[in-house]
């Protein structure tokens, strides 16, 4: 291993190396609540892509760039997978798909790679973002490996597919199962998947002290809350629509149905509809909706989450049904930037906000209960204007950045302070 790029900035300081999507922004968000706390981070990047350079977080990439990397931050460490590595649905299939069909030498495999990682650095803490496919891979590499006396093991399990859904296939259910007996402690972002992990297995010991947390670390809601002055009413009228695709969670298809029944209830308006990037949607986009919806629509792929977030301080409405999710960063994130919500009221979402005061509900598989809850929405100023004045101090509640920092600080050190008095260590 390079021993240069492992020397830590922090000598004596936790160490602690997160697994992770490296282009995602839940996994920098996340990481980056680590800031001034001199820890000693790294990130081993799963294989599909590479992150962007301002982010200065050490990390161990998997796939070959178009550009130079910058070795004081990145270091290369595995053949590229010529394989296109698409984390969306099933990730961890296409894994075992490349796995078993490209012929690397066994020292040139992705978790002899990570177990080399491991043994070298000697990680305090291992954090797993996600169970699919960050633990699965860990826990692979683990057990192949022998690195079960290398750090505590924190896995994180997010709402929507990787236990609430995953956990009804069998081969799925088993591998949760393994990650639940095996980890030191896990974290979710909603109460309902702490309780499916002790149905699956998990001692209670090992249920976070954080307790519920969103995925990204929460948001900054000081902040979000200065970046508009004007009440939905007063707005341009722009709905963003932040699940534009159809995965186990979240059906499209039902929405753009919807967009239909509610348009001349609903127009003038402008519809922005990110992650459009399945072909299906787009084929779905053009069959479903008449020239003049189209033409009030924007098409986005993956964008910015910072223009994300300035497109919800613009907009009136944020729609986002679902089928299943932990406590949506998207409907946190509107309700901090005064956008109104419109959300499905699942086992995840139903406890947390109230419909009517902070958002209006509507099931994902209904068309005709979203567009009852979009005309509502663009029609009745006074509903979406009185839910903006308090889902700022909600939101603050329920996902306060600040506060989460603080208590993943302490909760850090607490392992780690917990690791060193087991070895001996004071």
């Amino acid at each position: 291993m390079n021993k240069e790029f492992e020397t830590d900035p922090y000598p004596g300081r936790p160490k602690i190396l997160f697994i992770g999507w490296p282009e995602s922004s839940h996994t920098h968000s996340w990481i980056d609540l680590l800031d001034g706390a001199e820890f000693n981070v790294c990130l081993f990047a799963l294989p599909s892509g590479i992150p962007p350079e301002t982010w200065q977080i050490r990390t161990y990439v998997t796939v070959d760039g178009s550009a130079p990397l910058d070795t004081s931050t990145r270091y290369k460490i595995y053949p590229p997978l010529t394989l296109p590595f698409i984390h969306q649905v099933n990730s961890d299939k296409i894994w075992n798909f490349a796995s078993q069909h490209f012929s690397f030498a066994k020292r040139y495999s992705i978790e002899k790679c990570l177990a080399n990682v491991v043994s070298s650095w000697k990680p305090d803490i291992v954090h797993t973002l996600g169970f699919d496919a960050a633990s699965y891979f860990y826990l692979r590499a683990r057990e192949q490996y022998h690195l079960q006396g290398i750090g505590k093991w924190v896995a994180q399990v997010r709402g929507g597919p990787d236990l609430a859904l995953y956990q009804f296939l069998p081969d799925y259910l088993e591998k949760i199962r393994n990650v639940l007996t095996a980890c030191d402690q896990l974290i979710a972002d909603n109460q309902l998947n702490y309780e499916y992990a002790v149905m699956h297995g998990l001692g209670r010991e090992k249920i976070s002290s954080l307790g519920v947390v969103p995925g990204t670390g929460g948001i900054d809601i000081e902040h979000l809350s200065r970046t508009w002055s004007e009440l939905p009413s007063r707005r341009e009228r722009i709905i963003v629509w932040p699940k534009t695709y159809e995965v186990p969670s979240s059906k499209a298809l039902p929405v753009f149905e919807a967009i239909r029944i509610a348009w001349d209830r609903i127009k003038p308006c402008r519809i922005y509809m990110l992650w459009t990037v399945q072909p299906e949607i787009k084929i779905w986009f053009q069959k479903m909706l008449p020239e003049d919806i189209r033409n009030s629509c924007s098409i986005m792929d993956k964008i910015p989450r910072q223009q994300v977030l300035d497109l919800m301080a613009k907009a009136r409405v944020m729609l986002a049904p679902s089928l299943s999710d932990g406590v949506p960063n998207s409907m946190l994130e509107a309700m901090a930037c005064g956008a109104f919500p419109i959300v499905s009221p699942i086992e995840t979402i139903a406890p947390v906000v109230e419909n009517r005061l902070n958002v209006l509900f509507a099931r994902n598989l209904f068309p005709h209960e979203i567009a009852e809850a979009l005309s509502e929405a663009m029609t009745d100023d006074e509903l979406v204007d009185n839910a903006a004045r308090r889902n700022v101090g909600h939101a603050k509640k329920l996902a306060d950045r600040s506060l989460i920092r603080q208590k993943l600080v302490e909760y850090y050190n607490r392992l780690y302070n917990g690791r060193m008095a087991q070895k001996g260590i004071k």
